[in-house]
């Protein structure tokens, strides 16, 4: 939006913007250079001395003289010869912001020489690359996924990365399949939230294509559930393509946890062990390291190539968001299982754990719950202050395609998540959902969740990363007080 790029414009100190006339998701245009002029003409974002275009759709859009350059014309007469750069491996390579759970997005800085290495090398590892392989990264390129693994990963390898303009739903929703076919990939990493979408629409749109070219399946953004886990691993990979489900962070750089194919065995919903060199630890409240199979919050105790180096014009947050909480520990900032035989199960944020009656309870494991049911695409389930209970059980349900909301299914989603998990885990309020709100990269938003269950609409906050803010307003308007 105008507003989310003036404020980068204006945190960085940008020179120089570059563009396009248009974009297209969807079947629909995006009208990329007026959302510039309108950020622009914001105070503070008038630091711009150039805008450079690149001509995509050939819309017909207003240019200003002495700012704005055409792309096209500007590189006549240029020579295609550019020498690297040298550079200090400390050197900055890119500013990357992302959302907190308060206040105005983080710019994450990375460097030159850390992120390069620890994006190529976790690409060759993770992925078990090979060359001259396919490597298909789904993720938005201005998201760190699209950073990591459409860019800089696969390309300081040597490799073809496909990069798609596009949803998986649009024409149809085969069409991540057909791209498959079209291009031979051999190795796709996508969304939970993608694959969800996807598996509501049933298996036809997938097994009307081949696939016979893929590998290996990856998975990123939020952990995946053990159904959209199965169901990727049977319909799309046909049993065939081990699943490496990543965990990691902008702010890490690249994956730290995740299954190397071939070498770890696989457990459904769980990103597995951590990489060579990474070393985690699960601490409770208090910072008291814990042992053996247990949960607690996910810590990292020493530095590794891809980690974050700041975030920009700001270091006392740096260390105020990350190292405060357990000091000389970098805190993930999310909660984690480990089981008996040593492999962590990502939970969700810590600030997504329900304390209903004295019970303490992850919001995944009730989302897991209702995912189950025939009838649903997808869960959110946030906390809400109850008088009886401390904390009620809020959940934001998406049903599946030609599937009518009524009461009767509330009270047997009800009655399934008791069967489930239990009593205490039965939600208090379901509230029908047409889509969820979610960044680009895929990540549920669950403090404007919180927000809405609490009926506090006028303090929703930073809402310039999600993928489609009119959801909000469709959820707003549905919210009825619990």
């Amino acid at each position: 939006s105008p507003d989310s790029l003036a404020g980068r414009i204006e945190d960085c100190g940008s020179k120089v913007v570059i563009t396009a006339d248009e974009g297209l998701r969807g079947g629909k245009r995006v009208p990329l250079k007026a959302n510039v002029d309108a950020a622009l003409a914001k105070p503070g974002a008038g630091i711009v001395e150039t805008v450079l275009i690149v001509s995509h759709t050939n819309a017909d859009i207003p240019i200003v003289e002495g700012r704005d350059v055409r792309y096209g014309e500007a590189k006549h007469g240029v020579s295609a010869d550019c020498p690297c750069e040298p550079m200090n491996a400390e050197d900055p390579l890119f500013i990357l912001y992302t959302s907190g759970s308060t206040g105005k997005p983080k710019g994450v800085l990375h460097t030159t020489g850390g992120y390069l290495f620890w994006a190529a090398w976790t690409h060759e590892l993770v992925f078990d690359y090979r060359p001259g392989e396919v490597f298909w990264c789904t993720a938005d390129v201005g998201w760190v996924t699209g950073h990591s693994y459409c860019v800089y990963g696969p390309l300081a390898n040597g490799a073809t990365t496909l990069m798609f303009e596009g949803v998986p739903n649009y024409p149809d929703t085969s069409r991540f399949w057909q791209v498959v076919d079209k291009h031979q990939v051999e190795i796709f990493y996508t969304a939970p939230t993608a694959l969800r979408a996807l598996m509501r629409e049933g298996d036809g749109p997938v097994k009307a294509t081949s696939r016979k070219s893929l590998r290996l399946l990856g998975s990123v953004g939020e952990p995946i559930n053990p159904e959209a886990w199965r169901w990727y691993h049977e319909v799309v990979g046909e049993g065939r393509c081990p699943i490496v489900d990543t965990w990691w962070q902008t702010e890490t750089g690249g994956v730290l946890v995740s299954p190397l194919p071939g070498a770890t065995d696989l457990k459904p919903g769980s990103a597995t062990k951590p990489l060579p060199g990474v070393e985690l630890q699960l601490v409770d409240a208090e910072g008291e390291v814990l042992e053996g199979a247990t949960s607690g919050n996910l810590v990292i105790t020493d530095s590794w190539p891809g980690q974050m180096r700041t975030v920009w014009g700001d270091h006392q947050r740096f260390f105020e968001t990350y190292f405060s909480a357990y000091p000389g520990k970098y805190f993930t900032g999310d909660g984690c299982r480990r089981d008996a035989d040593g492999y962590y199960w990502i939970t969700g944020r810590v600030d997504d754990v329900i304390n209903v009656s004295g019970h303490r309870m992850g919001t995944a494991e009730v989302e897991s719950a209702l995912v189950l049911h025939d009838n649903v695409a997808e869960a959110a389930v946030v906390g809400y202050p109850h008088d009886i209970k401390g904390q009620g059980i809020y959940a934001y349900v998406t049903l599946n395609v030609g599937v009518e909301p009524h009461d009767d299914l509330k009270r047997a989603l009800v009655a399934h998540v008791r069967k489930e998990i239990g009593p205490i885990a039965a939600p208090d309020v379901i509230h029908w959902a047409p889509g969820l709100p979610k960044t680009r990269s895929g990540k549920i938003m669950r403090r404007i969740l919180r927000k809405i269950a609490e009926g506090d609409v006028g303090a929703l906050g930073d809402t310039s990363t999600l993928a489609d803010p009119g959801v909000v307003e469709e959820l707003v308007r549905a919210h009825k007080p619990a």
